[in-house]
């Protein structure tokens, strides 16, 4: 069994981490968030200590390690821009981390993490769990050779509390090509290989759509938070079509992250290497999106701002 602490306990995807930690039989010693609304932790680790400032937590790990009890894993759900940050800290007292996406928002903060994971015993494991789809794993091992033919369409309403918290601040979430993004842009890297460019022709607080051309691959996107853009009916729409054929994905986004913990957990999990490409791509989208409201093709090879 392993001891687990976690960052981030009050937000929405925390309580899959929780989940996952007790599915794969370990056990929560610790959780950290400035709101104290986090009752979901009696639902599965009632004796977790539970603290609301960052200086209390850390010394409190610094107190199991030195005790020989120690923290195994830290799992980081906490706002995108303390990602690297809280990575940091799991790797200074010892401990691997399971970080959500995206790892970072800025590229080269990944070189750092990874001299100090270097130097370090534990291990950053990466959240990408659509890899780890079944359908989605068939679909890439029947691709046939040559390039295909790809369509984006991802409508996810979100109502104005998302543009007023640290959600809808470019310089914490990364903006919506990256908190809501990244996971799409992880998978047709994944599926159709490395970038060779892309273009936008429509980049707002609410939608970003354009073009990416992959290794094997054109893929045209449109990512959306606009509710009247959705299909009668529904309440969000996510679909990918490959040379004509759809495949919707509103049932593949499924709790996965339990697979996620048994694959980082047996030492297979995602690495800070398998997440840089996608990272690179919202990087670069973001930054041309702030001064691009035409189509323009971006060749992808600009150097990152220090």
């Amino acid at each position: 069994m392993y001891n687990f602490a976690l960052i981030g306990a009050a937000g929405y995807v925390a309580p899959k981490h929780m989940k996952a930690i007790k599915d794969t039989g370990n056990n929560l010693v610790a959780a950290l968030d400035t709101h104290d609304s986090v009752g979901v932790l009696d639902r599965y680790f009632p004796n977790c200590e539970f603290f609301s400032e960052v200086e209390r937590f850390d010394r409190h790990l610094e107190r199991l390690r030195r005790a020989n009890i120690g923290v195994d894993y830290v799992s980081i759900c906490s706002p995108n821009y303390l990602h690297d940050a809280h990575c940091r800290l799991a790797l200074r007292i010892g401990a691997s981390a399971i970080c959500e996406k995206p790892l970072v928002l800025n590229p080269w903060n990944i070189d750092q993490l990874e001299e100090i994971e270097r130097e370090s015993p534990g291990k950053v494991n990466v959240v990408l769990q659509l890899r780890l789809h079944p359908e989605l794993i068939k679909i890439k091992e029947s691709l046939s050779g040559g390039r295909h033919d790809v369509s984006i369409n991802y409508i996810t309403p979100r109502g104005s509390w998302y543009f007023s918290s640290w959600k809808g601040d470019i310089a914490k979430s990364g903006g919506l090509i990256t908190n809501i993004g990244i996971h799409l842009l992880d998978l047709v890297i994944w599926l159709f290989g490395s970038v060779g460019g892309f273009g936008l022709t429509k980049t707002s607080e609410e939608k970003i759509a354009g073009s990416i051309s992959l290794e094997n691959a054109s893929v045209s996107f449109s990512l959306s938070t606009i509710k009247s853009e959705l299909p009668a009916e529904k309440k969000s729409f996510r679909s990918i079509t490959i040379d004509g054929e759809e495949v919707q994905l509103d049932n593949v986004f499924t709790d996965l992250h339990t697979e996620v913990y048994r694959q980082a957990l047996s030492g297979n999990g995602f690495s800070m290497a398998d997440s840089r490409p996608a990272l690179e791509l919202a990087y670069n989208i973001r930054e041309e999106s702030n001064h691009v409201y035409t189509p323009n093709f971006y060749s992808g090879n600009g150097r990152y701002r220090q």
